[in-house]
Order: structure tokens, then sequence, then C-alpha cells
């Protein structure tokens, strides 16, 4: 089991035309099975298997609007448990 965790947070204003071409470029990288997130703090890169978890909520409060897009996957090795299995 993978001990250390790395993370990667980026938050700025955008136009729209950015936030599509950096859309654009996750879809690219989703499509090639490795995306590289990197700023001026940091960089991650990550290996997406065939298989992932989907989840997009969109909501409107007052004159604040949301979208949310969450792409959840987990690495082979920790999907298949390698531990052996005792019954009594």
């Amino acid at each position: 089991m993978r001990q250390s965790k790395q993370s990667f947070r980026h938050e700025s204003l955008q136009n729209r035309k950015t936030i599509q071409d950096i859309l654009k470029a996750i879809t690219k990288g989703l499509g090639k099975g490795k995306l590289t997130f990197s700023d001026e703090d940091g960089e991650i890169v990550l290996q997406p298997r065939d298989l992932l978890n989907l989840k997009v909520t969109a909501s409107q409060d007052d004159s604040r609007n949301r979208i949310t897009v969450r792409i959840t996957w987990q690495d082979e090795d920790e999907v298949k448990s390698k531990k052996p299995l005792a019954v009594d």
C-alpha cells in the first residue's frame, strides 16, 4: 500500500477561454493516460486507469454559481488486496 500522499492545488481567476483550454488539456491527458499538473508551487503526475469514477454537480445560490467535476480512480495494486483471507 502506498504510504506517501502527494497533492496539488491551484486556484486562480481565469477567463472562459483559458478554462476551456485547461479542460481540453485534461481531456487530452485522460486520453493519453497521463496528467501532469504544475504551477510555480509544485507538480504532480497522475496516471488514470481505464475505469474512472465521475461525479458532476452544478448549483446556483443567489449570485453564486458552481460546477464541480470530480474524477477518481484507484491504482491497480490498491484495488486488489494481496492479503491472505482466513475464514474460521
